[in-house]
């Protein structure tokens, strides 16, 4: 690979030159020059490949009008990368629940489930969903944030005795994908 430095004629230079030379500059600021690529025209596309495609236009989409929301604009100045593009990379990263900790829970009115949660950006929001094995709803309501990372719900009805409960916790995302953890007790 050649190395040139401080060259006038490249420096800077981006776009394609004819059908052969393509010019585009790297995160690092150095100027690259590759063939241009080529694509057969009568190329098909697998199911998967279209539905990535989708996904990409959805996550653009996305990614216009969140650029602008000062979690991504405080968290991409730290990662040293545009709010637009951590937007795009936050709409293909959805949130996980960890843990689901009942320890502290026997079905009680006032007692704390404590939840895990992880997200490339941030958190918004964790449900609780309680049912009994029959899925019958007992309750369900929001947890509390403790740090971002943990949240706490306090449940606020009993449960009929000796019930097996379900105990859900689904946890949203900015772009507004869930991920969520199940447990019985």
């Amino acid at each position: 690979m050649a190395k040139v430095n401080h060259n006038v004629v490249v420096e800077g230079l981006s776009g394609a030159i004819g059908r052969q030379l393509v010019f585009r500059r790297s995160k690092s600021g150095r100027t690259i020059v590759a063939y241009k690529p080529s694509f057969p025209e009568d190329r098909v596309f697998t199911p998967a490949q279209l539905a990535q495609q989708a996904a990409f236009r959805e996550a653009v989409a996305y990614a216009h009008v969140a650029q602008t929301n000062p979690v991504y604009i405080a968290q991409a100045k730290d990662l040293f990368i545009s709010p637009y593009n951590l937007a795009v990379a936050d709409w293909f990263t959805p949130p996980t629940v960890v843990d689901l900790d009942l320890s502290l829970y026997t079905g009680q009115a006032g007692q704390p489930i404590q939840i895990k949660t992880l997200d490339d950006v941030q958190v918004k929001a964790v449900n609780v969903i309680i049912t009994t094995e029959t899925g019958t709803l007992i309750e369900q309501g929001p947890a509390t944030s403790l740090d971002g990372l943990d949240w706490k719900y306090t449940s606020t009805t009993a449960a009929p005795v000796g019930a097996q409960l379900k105990v859900q916790a689904i946890a949203q995302d900015l772009p507004g994908h869930t991920g969520k953890l199940e447990k019985t007790k």
